[in-house]
């Protein structure tokens, strides 16, 4: 496995990867930081380069997952790596709780620890869902949304692809949320909220228009 990213949240997927005694052949690409440490932790290799990616690909197979945040980034570097033939692959922590029925989850999830997944939920392609989130029935979350730490999100809510949801939010039942939506720590949403929007406080409103996404 290869996890695209060496820093923060990269680590947390190494958590994962270590409880599930899934490390061996494990390395890490960094092409930002290229004067940096080449192992991490003293241990796992940092790839700095295309050329170090393909010769891991051809030793150890394909398989890859965007271990750094921000939606749009992580579609930029999905974009990279496809083009590299990478494998996209879900990382899921064995302490989240998923539902036994009709949950789909496409590649390159990333599910952390304490999760909760009811029945009747698809989570769309390299979604970030942090730890102690809740997501209840018949929801249905878009391509590269990152959900942060202790979110809730109730019955028959959709949210669009490349949104991001603040840790602590809480999205009410029956919603509707855009895509490229940007909802604050501890907001509660209580309406539909088009695209390009970013919502704070209690019960959240609109306050800015985003950039779309190009």
């Amino acid at each position: 496995m290869l996890i695209v990213g060496a820093k923060g949240f990269a680590k947390e997927i190494l958590e994962i990867l270590h409880q599930k005694n899934q490390t061996q052949n494990l390395a890490f690409y960094d092409d930002v930081h290229i004067n940096g440490p080449d192992r991490l932790f003293d241990k796992f290799e940092i790839l700095k380069n295309e050329g170090a990616v393909l010769e891991h690909f051809l030793k150890c197979g394909r398989e890859y997952t965007l271990g750094i945040g921000k939606p749009i980034l992580r579609k930029k570097l999905f974009d990279k790596f496809s083009l590299l033939k990478g494998t996209l692959t879900s990382t899921i922590s064995n302490n989240a709780d998923i539902g036994s029925f009709n949950v789909t989850i496409a590649e390159g999830a990333n599910i952390l620890s304490g999760v909760k997944i009811s029945n009747e939920v698809k989570i769309g392609k390299a979604v970030i869902i942090y730890y102690n989130s809740i997501l209840t029935h018949d929801n249905e979350i878009g391509d590269f949304v990152e959900i942060s730490p202790s979110v809730s999100i109730l019955g028959n809510v959709q949210i669009g692809s490349y949104s991001h949801i603040g840790s602590n939010a809480t999205i009410l039942p029956n919603l509707t949320i855009g895509c490229n939506v940007t909802i604050g720590a501890g907001a509660v949403v209580t309406k539909n909220i088009p695209d390009n929007s970013l919502v704070v406080g209690v019960p959240g409103k609109i306050i800015k228009e985003l950039p779309p996404i190009a």
